[in-house]
């Protein structure tokens, strides 16, 4: 039995049936670990495998036990490193918390220990999670399993290249922008952006607080789902977090019938920019959706030009003011041979972070400064109403939104940082999803002439995560079928 191609319900199941153990699927994701990540850089932090085989025996007990009965119980995971684990670094992967552990777990990797799932370690990122390549990172880029001359995607990348190259089962990354659905889409697994407050982001080192959200990066839609039914929920530690009673059992719903359901093209995400091999994958996706029963058919979304500079002014407004605390005072990295406290934190932050990092929060600062907060941080608020309002309008009309995830597939490493515009502008079909606050997932769709993989993004209205996975599970089983 060739464990390394289940998926995480499937391994669950067999790890329940004792046709295999937790300790067995966490020998081969080390395993996996050390023959490939020399390569591959997808971890930061790797706990000692002797921990994580005395962690698996302990859950194959507890299953055995009856404890444990949970869809994912026994199946590794992999933790995205600006998530707490109480005792592992949380670096971000940046020189300033380079030697920062923290005592306290995030209420959603909690939530995964509880369920009976093992943690192998902490993922590769953009530091902070600035950045859609996994190259700004202080311990070096990740490349794409698929093509190591490739990027994985930003900045879940080192979670969405885990989870393909099968160093682990199933990942936890952070979406602020587009952050888990990029780097699936460019890897070829899948993956979800809740509906903001579904997850909370206790324990979740900030980028930009109100865009911020966890989410699950998987190999298939049902892995997905049977997560966010443990991930979703009240926190009272997180005053933004929601209830989500009816995500508890969505792991066991089925695919959504497609007939009457209507699926709207926004006739913007197919114009100029958009590479010819991903359009054509996408719009297959969506003769699938027809073939199926739905009504498909083009509209026009409003704002879609201004979702870009609106994220990039908001969400860099909101990483000046996050990231004012790491100053070398209480925690993280401090230089040496400073003058007194000022010339301390000057030399602690432009020594601990990364160029992109201090170019946003240059920009962040200079928003929010006297003169320009009417002007720029008001406006972009203002703006981000009228997308949310027009997404509104659509989801009145229409029950799923059909587009692409990014305007191409995984550049080649090395050839995205030197034009930052440009990599900001290959978040245009994501960052929407952020400002509207509304649940979107990545679904692999097909892949270019060299084999690089495509990503179809489907989007619903506020927690309507059922219906949204639901369609993404048919779209799914239909392509499985027709391959």
């Amino acid at each position: 039995m060739d464990i390394s191609k289940m998926t995480a319900a499937e391994l669950s199941a067999a790890v329940k049936d004792g046709r295999t153990s937790c300790r067995e699927a966490a020998e081969l994701c080390l395993s996996r670990i050390k023959e490939m990540d020399g390569d591959i850089n997808a971890f930061i932090t790797v706990r000692p495998a002797e921990e994580v085989l005395a962690e698996a025996d302990s859950i194959d007990e507890r299953i055995k036990a009856g404890e444990l009965k949970g869809p994912m119980a026994g199946v590794p995971i992999a933790v995205k490193d600006n998530i707490c684990v109480e005792g592992l670094p949380a670096t971000c992967a940046s020189k300033i918390l380079g030697n920062f552990v923290p005592q306290y777990t995030a209420e959603a990797a909690r939530r995964v220990k509880d369920a009976g799932m093992l943690i192998l370690g902490k993922t590769n990122m953009d530091e902070f999670a600035m950045g859609s390549t996994t190259e700004t990172s202080y311990f070096g880029p990740t490349k794409n399993p698929v093509d190591t001359a490739r990027v994985p995607g930003g900045s879940s990348g080192g979670s969405a290249a885990a989870v393909a190259a099968g160093m682990c089962f199933a990942a936890l990354g952070s979406d602020t922008g587009g952050s888990i659905r990029q780097p699936a889409s460019y890897c070829g697994a899948v993956g979800l952006k809740p509906t903001y407050g579904t997850v909370s982001r206790y324990g979740l080192i900030a980028y930009g607080s109100s865009l911020d959200q966890i989410g699950p990066i998987t190999k298939d839609v049902r892995d997905a789902k049977l997560l966010l039914g443990i991930l979703a929920g009240k926190d009272d530690k997180d005053s933004t977090s929601l209830p989500r009673r009816d995500l508890a059992n969505i792991g066991g719903a089925l695919p959504l019938p497609m007939a009457g359901l209507k699926v709207g093209l926004p006739k913007a995400y197919f114009g100029e920019g958009l590479d010819g091999e991903v359009r054509e994958s996408v719009l297959a996706a969506a003769e699938s959706f027809s073939k199926m029963g739905a009504r498909v058919e083009y509209f026009d979304l409003d704002l879609v030009d201004y979702a870009v500079p609106c994220y990039y002014t908001i969400a860099d407004a909101e990483a000046s003011s996050n990231l004012e605390r790491f100053d070398g005072v209480k925690y993280g990295y401090r230089a040496e041979g400073y003058e007194g406290l000022h010339d301390m934190y000057k030399k602690t932050r432009s020594e601990g972070f990364g160029s992109e990092v201090k170019r946003r929060i240059m920009l962040g600062s200079f928003i929010l400064s006297t003169g320009y907060y009417d002007a720029y941080y008001l406006k972009a608020l203002r703006v981000r109403r009228l997308i949310k309002d027009a997404y509104d309008k659509a989801f009145s009309k229409y029950d799923i939104i059909l587009g692409p995830v990014s305007p191409h597939t995984a550049p080649l490493l090395g050839t995205s940082l030197d034009d930052p515009i440009q990599m900001y502008l290959s978040d245009i079909y994501t960052v929407p999803a952020n400002l509207a606050a509304i649940p979107a997932v990545s679904v692999p769709c097909g892949a270019d002439k060299a084999g690089l993989p495509i990503g179809l993004q489907l989007s619903a209205g506020c927690m309507k995560e059922a219906l949204l996975l639901g369609a993404a599970q048919a779209f799914e089983r239909v392509r499985k079928e027709e391959r």
